[in-house]
């Protein structure tokens, strides 16, 4: 298949797309595809297998780790197909605790922000509203088979389906919010940490056009090694558009503020995967600029030893995640 090198000669009439408008556009649709390949994984292990006959019950998930693998491969090849589709427009943020750090430590344009989280915001919310479009029966299938089962329904649904949109934080902090809060700071700082790493043309650059696929192992890497506590949001966006979709769809309380009563539970806990996130990615890019960021700084400045890695000029900022 031969590569297309140059724009349609009779376009769409879209001209207005080629500056903030354009970018925008990239922001919201390379979310929107994160959004329908990682809520889509999440509601084919939580309802869609179970409900087909393809699990041991219709009510089965998490039988074994294998799931959970399932779901973290899902969510990193979702972050990097979403890169590639964005990437040569606006570096692919689809995050606003990616925009963010990137005007804090890399010069991104802070008019910006806003327009980009926004944006995010949007795309997060269409592709989750595509993915209830297309997962509804199996969604209703598995919330009553789970209530014939004993299971305790909020507003008719049940936490398993809520978890094919946004997170929820583990029982095991008793409805505290200042574990899922560092949960989710340290979360996004890792994320911050392997992007900055990645994009670095100073250090060990990724070649080929590997790097979203990098960064989709990183995503994953982050799923193994964090993701029960709070579900590993690390993405404003990906938590809070999917929650606005799902409340309207009817899950009530459970989305917005994200209450559940009872042993275990929790209340207004939807702030916790926005700040939490914010705060990771600016600390995470900070560490990387202490730690490595300025050691590539000063050798240099000083003049590059002769075991050193061959030394790539810096590209520009705005074009990198």
């Amino acid at each position: 298949m031969s590569a297309v090198t140059a724009p349609m000669k009779h376009g769409l009439g879209l001209k207005q797309l080629g500056g903030m408008w354009g970018e925008c556009a990239a922001e919201f649709l390379g979310t929107c595809v994160l959004i329908l390949f990682g809520d889509g994984v999440v509601a084919m292990a939580v309802a869609a297998l179970p409900g087909s006959g393809r699990a041991q019950s219709a009510t089965t998930i998490f039988l074994a780790s294998g799931d959970w693998l399932l779901i973290t491969w899902g969510w990193a090849f979702a972050v990097c197909f979403g890169v590639y589709i964005a990437g040569g427009v606006t570096g692919a943020h689809l995050n606003p605790a990616v925009t963010l750090a990137f005007a804090v430590r890399r010069k991104f344009p802070w008019r910006k922000v806003l327009p980009y989280s926004i944006s995010q915001i949007v795309g997060a919310f269409v592709g989750a509203a595509l993915v209830w479009w297309n997962y509804h029966d199996s969604i209703h299938a598995y919330d009553a088979a789970a209530a014939k089962g004993g299971a305790t329904l909020v507003h008719g649904h049940t936490n398993a389906t809520f978890s094919i949109f946004a997170t929820f934080p583990s029982p095991a902090f008793n409805g505290s919010m200042w574990g899922p809060l560092l949960d989710q700071i340290i979360g996004t700082a890792l994320l911050l940490l392997c992007i900055a790493a990645v994009v670095d043309a100073r250090n060990t650059i990724v070649k080929a056009n590997l790097a979203p696929l990098i960064i989709g192992f990183a995503v994953a890497a982050i799923g193994m090694s964090f993701g029960a506590n709070a579900g590993y949001a690390i993405n404003p966006a990906r938590d809070l558009g999917p929650r606005i979709l799902a409340y309207f769809a009817g899950f009530g309380e459970l989305a917005l503020p994200g209450t559940v009563h009872g042993p275990g539970g929790f209340s207004g806990y939807m702030w916790v995967p926005i700040v939490g996130p914010l705060i990771g990615g600016v600390i995470g890019i900070f560490i990387y600029d202490l730690f490595i960021g300025k050691v590539l700084d000063a050798r240099a400045a000083l003049g590059a030893p002769e075991e050193a890695p061959e030394q790539v000029p810096p590209v520009d900022d705005e074009l990198d995640y």
